[in-house]
C-alpha cells in the first residue's frame, strides 16, 4: 500500500486519531513546565503514539501532519512556526520507537511487554532530545516567524533545560501511548 493509495480503514483510523488528538490540543489539560513555562506539557502526543504503534509509523506519521495543521489554524502558540517544532518533536519521538520496534522488537522474547515499551521509551526520549537540541540551537537565533532571535549563547543556555523538558515529556507520554494501544487493540480483537 503506498502513501497515496489508503485503504478506507486506514483513513478511518487516522480519522479517528487524528480527531483525538485534535480535542486533546483543544483540552484545558495544559501543565506550564516551571523551569521554563513557555513549555506546556499536554497529552495529545498520547494517541499519536497509540496509533503508531497499533497501525505503523505512516499513520502515526499522517495523524501528526493533520495535528500540525491544525495547530497552525486553530493554536499556532508565539511563534507561527511553532507547530513545526512540535511536528518535529514527534516524528523525531516516533522515529526512535520504530527503530525498536524494527529492528530489536523479535529480541524481547521474555517480559515482552515491560521491556518493549521500556526500549521504545529510552530510544524515543533520546532521539527527541538530540533532534530538538539540535533543531532549536539552528532555528531559535533566527528572528520571527522561524526562531526568536535568541542569541545563540542564550539558546545554548536553554537547551538542557529544553531537552529536560522533551525528556519528562516522552517519559509519560509513550508508556501512556503503549497502555492506550494494548486498550485498544484488545478491545478492537474482541469486537471483531
Amino acid at each position: 500500500m503506498g502513501w497515496c493509495k489508503m485503504e478506507s480503514k486506514t483513513i478511518a483510523v487516522i480519522a479517528v486519531f487524528a480527531a483525538l488528538t485534535i480535542a486533546f490540543n483543544l483540552s484545558p489539560i495544559k501543565v506550564p513546565f516551571p523551569l521554563a513555562t513557555f513549555l506546556i506539557f499536554q497529552i495529545w502526543e498520547i494517541p499519536i503514539v497509540a496509533a503508531s504503534l497499533l497501525f505503523g509509523l505512516r499513520v502515526g506519521v499522517f495523524i501528526s501532519i493533520i495535528n500540525t495543521a491544525s495547530l497552525l489554524i486553530l493554536f499556532p502558540g508565539d511563534l507561527p512556526t511553532g507547530p513545526f517544532y512540535n511536528l518535529a518533536a514527534v516524528l523525531s519521538m516516533l522515529l526512535g520507537i520504530y527503530v525498536i520496534h524494527r529492528f530489536l522488537s523479535e529480541r524481547f522474547n521474555e517480559r515482552r511487554e515491560v521491556t518493549l515499551p521500556a526500549f521504545s521509551t529510552a530510544v524515543g526520549t533520546l532521539s527527541r532530545v538530540g533532534a530538538m537540541s539540535i533543531i532549536n540551537w539552528l532555528f531559535l537565533p533566527f528572528p520571527p516567524p522561524v526562531g526568536f532571535g535568541i542569541p545563540v549563547e542564550l539558546v545554548i543556555a536553554w537547551l538542557p533545560i529544553i531537552g529536560v523538558f522533551n525528556a519528562i515529556l516522552t517519559l509519560y507520554t509513550i508508556p501512556i501511548g503503549y497502555l492506550l494501544a494494548n486498550f485498544v487493540g484488545s478491545t478492537l480483537k474482541t469486537t471483531i
